[in-house]
């Protein structure tokens, strides 16, 4: 390794000016060449009223980063034989079978016809059930009908979701389009039915122990709170460069990983620490101590959507060169947003701007993490990734 391969300087002073122009109040940072750890850093503030600043050790909200955990407990479940990719639902959840799926220009829940398939494990893992969340369309029939039925309830175990959904129809046939949704939630509840464990004993005994993960679950204890980095929104939600930040710390309900909750969310209920996200981030690459067995991290990291078939976010539009895997976003065609060499990169990150990467074609890795309300995919994360990558080299 020369010098010049490993200058995190660049990213460092991009990350600096992001958190001068108040855009994120600050961040924290591993970035990895192989298995090796190249940089490591932390910028501007955990606590912006106090002037606390950010340390290793701090504590943030991982809201859509559980999404990953999740997945590998699947996965792990898959590998022992206990669950299909393609096993229909109902297998695990009766109440799941059976869909009714909304109708082309449906003006009610109840203008549903009978889903043409089950939905599959396969299906949730990459968000093509037909399933949604209730947050990201308001104006839509499913948002109305999500929020009626209080599907996100954080006040009711992952039995009541259940219960929830079933009275609901679906947003299109599964395996036929691709909409984020609760679909890691009801994975959740797959986990705890198959192994016979709540979701944060199952996580705890298969994956924070094993890796060594002392600050990850589904709530900060009091003693640690002071940890607890604070949340913010930004200025404006439509533009996520204009500066300025408020304190949102009850964001998105109140006392909101500060104390256990009935609802283990896997879709975004976990609080980990830049050490902890780092060792799972090492556990899914190829070695000897990998949490998963090399064929499954390959499939996990294979592009899941037919030729043609991006993602695509109702605030955001389809979003080019970005199929999906079992559990993240695979790149298969980057934009100029993305690093040059970023060809299969598997990724995804939170609400609050935290964020993960492998790139096995580049050889490099790496985690993010902000406290941004809507700080995911924010021009931060793209800029950071590019220097990175150009650091990292190949």
């Amino acid at each position: 390794m020369d010098a010049r391969t490993i200058d995190f300087s660049a990213a460092r002073t991009a990350m600096q000016r992001y958190v001068d122009q108040e855009i994120i109040p600050g961040v924290s940072w591993a970035v990895l060449r192989g298995r090796d750890v190249v940089d490591q850093q932390c910028v501007g503030f955990a606590d912006r009223e106090a002037n606390t600043g950010l340390r290793p050790d701090h504590i943030f909200r991982a809201f859509s980063n559980t999404k990953i955990f999740v997945t590998c407990a699947i996965m792990l479940l898959v590998e022992e034989g206990r669950i299909g990719l393609d096993d229909a639902i109902e297998k695990f959840l009766p109440q799941l079978g059976n869909r009714k799926v909304l109708k082309q220009g449906a003006a009610s829940l109840a203008d549903a016809e009978p889903a043409r398939s089950p939905i599959t494990i396969r299906q949730l893992l990459t968000h093509t059930s037909g399933l949604s969340y209730g947050i990201f369309d308001p104006g839509t029939v499913l948002f109305k009908g999500y929020n009626e039925a209080r599907v996100l309830n954080p006040l009711t175990p992952l039995t009541d979701l259940i219960d929830r959904l079933a009275d609901l129809p679906l947003s299109y046939h599964p395996g036929t389009g691709w909409e984020y949704s609760v679909a890691t939630d009801v994975l959740g509840r797959v986990v705890e039915v198959v192994s016979g464990k709540s979701l944060d004993a199952f996580l705890k005994t298969r994956i924070f122990d094993p890796l060594g993960m002392v600050d990850t679950g589904f709530y900060v204890p009091e003693a640690e709170q002071g940890r607890l980095v604070a949340l913010y929104t930004g200025a404006d939600v439509l533009d996520p460069m204009k500066p300025g930040l408020t304190r949102a710390d009850n964001l998105p309900f109140p006392q909101a990983y500060r104390r256990q909750f009935p609802r283990l969310s896997g879709g975004g209920g976990l609080v980990s620490t830049l050490p902890d996200m780092l060792a799972l981030l090492r556990a899914l690459l190829p070695g000897s101590d990998a949490l998963l067995k090399p064929d499954t991290l390959r499939q996990m990291m294979t592009n899941q959507l037919p030729v043609g078939q991006t993602i695509c976010f109702a605030n955001l539009g389809p979003i080019p060169g970005k199929g999906f895997g079992l559990g993240g976003a695979v790149t298969f065609a980057p934009t100029p947003f993305d690093p040059a060499n970023s060809t299969g990169e598997f990724q995804w990150g939170g609400l609050a701007g935290t964020h993960w990467w492998i790139c096995p074609e580049a050889n490099t890795a790496g985690v993010l993490m902000a406290q941004r309300y809507m700080g995911f995919w924010n021009p931060f994360f793209f800029e950071f990734k590019r220097l990175a990558y150009q650091a990292a080299g190949s």
